[in-house]
Order: structure tokens, then sequence, then C-alpha cells
């Protein structure tokens, strides 16, 4: 994983998704993922900037996935256009979702708890 740490919020809600979000822009980021750990602590999340899909295998853990769109212009924002909550683990399905150009994926619980919808504006930035 890249060493530039980020943070993501909903614009929209007002809401903290992630105080300590990891830049997965990298190749070896992208193939790696989340694979490999125990657990995504509360707060922490995986930024996976120009995706739009995930797989779950040799995952041991569920997530949060927020899949959204473009920066648009002006501010940067980016629009959610799917939320999946609670992806089970060892999933062989890698999910799609048109338009989406970047995927963040975060501790189960984060959409309900920052009540992250679609159509909210989110924002990845540095702190």
């Amino acid at each position: 994983m890249s060493r530039r740490r980020l943070v993501a919020r909903n614009i929209s809600r007002g809401t903290q998704l992630a105080e300590r979000l990891e830049d997965g822009s990298s190749f070896w980021a992208k193939f790696m993922g989340l694979m490999g750990r125990a657990a995504l602590p509360a707060g922490e999340g995986l930024w996976l900037p120009g995706e739009n899909g995930i797989h779950m295998l040799f995952m041991r853990f569920s997530i949060d996935v927020l899949f959204v769109a473009p920066p648009s212009s002006g501010d940067g924002s980016r629009r959610v256009l799917s939320v999946r909550r609670a992806v089970p683990p060892w999933r062989g399905v890698v999910w799609r979702v048109g338009g989406a150009k970047g995927v963040l994926e975060l501790p189960v619980g984060t959409i309900d708890s920052s009540e992250t919808a679609v159509g909210d504006q989110i924002s990845i930035g540095r702190p």
C-alpha cells in the first residue's frame, strides 16, 4: 500500500467515512487489497481509485463497500453510485458497477453509522 494517507467524508450528510484511509492506487495495492489482514479497524479503509469492481477471495472478514463516480467538476467530490453492506468474505464474484471510477472498502457498519446513501457526495483527500 502507498504510505500516502487520506480521509473520506460524506459531504451530503456531514459524516466521517474514514479518518485513516489507505491509498490503493498502485498496481500491487489494487492486487492485494485487504487480503491477508485479520480485520479492518473502525475509522480505517482502503481507497481503490479508478476501479469499478471488487472480489472477496482470500478475505477473512466482511466489509462495507461504496462505488463512486469520477470526480465532479469544481470541488472534486464524487457521487455514490452503489452501496454494499457487510459483503461476506470468500465471494468469488467480481462486482462491477457501471460508471464507477473508484471503490471505498470500509469496516462493516460504516455505511449505516455515516448514513451514506446512493446519490450522496463524498470527498477523498488529505487530512
